[in-house]
């Protein structure tokens, strides 16, 4: 009777750090240091290991099938993110446009207030996640900040806030529109 041993592949995705950026790898969770800021993502997924090795961030398995290959990748595009994060930043811009009522959208301390959104007396309110910086100047919303998930929440829930669900939208277009993302760029 012959014995058989499973050999099974080692498969690694290397993630360059750049200068001035540091990264540490404890239980599950990777923090990423940069000029900007700091951030923390957690990462677990069985027989998918992340560590840190001088100024690369090393993601593999020694387990190499297609699901460990794909949790693989999208850990090296957070791992990204997160480097991206604490040297450049996320900056997603809003228009505030309106054509019969006059709208009005202010920020009190940490909440974002929509007034007169077609003509409605009871603003409409969001509350803005930590880390995020909102500022507005006349019909221009720039939501800023180092971790992309949360300023892309923060400039989607803007959005959202005026969706309008009972009119037809080609007729009335009141409404805050995302114009700028951080990858893509949409014509005005």
């Amino acid at each position: 009777m012959t014995e058989v041993k499973k050999v099974w592949r080692t498969y690694e995705q290397i993630v360059e750090l750049p200068e001035g950026v540091t990264a540490t790898s404890a239980k599950d969770t990777l923090t990423v240091k940069g000029p900007k800021g700091e951030i923390s993502k957690m990462m677990r997924f069985p027989r998918v290991y992340i560590k840190v090795d001088g100024n690369k961030i090393v993601i593999g398995t020694t387990k190499f099938t297609q699901s460990e290959k794909k949790i693989i990748h999208t850990y090296r595009a957070h791992a990204n993110n997160l480097i991206k994060g604490v040297t450049e930043g996320f900056t997603y811009k809003l228009k505030v446009v309106y054509a019969k009522f006059p709208m009005t959208v202010a920020l009190k301390g940490n909440i974002v207030q929509v007034k007169n959104f077609l003509g409605e007396k009871v603003p409409r309110t969001l509350n803005v996640l930590p880390g995020v910086k909102v500022t507005i100047s006349g019909e221009d919303i720039t939501v800023e900040g180092i971790n992309k998930e949360s300023a892309g929440q923060v400039a989607g829930s803007i959005e959202k806030l005026t969706k309008i669900s009972h009119f037809d939208r080609r007729v009335i277009q009141d409404g805050i529109f995302i114009t700028e993302k951080p990858h893509v760029r949409y014509h005005e």
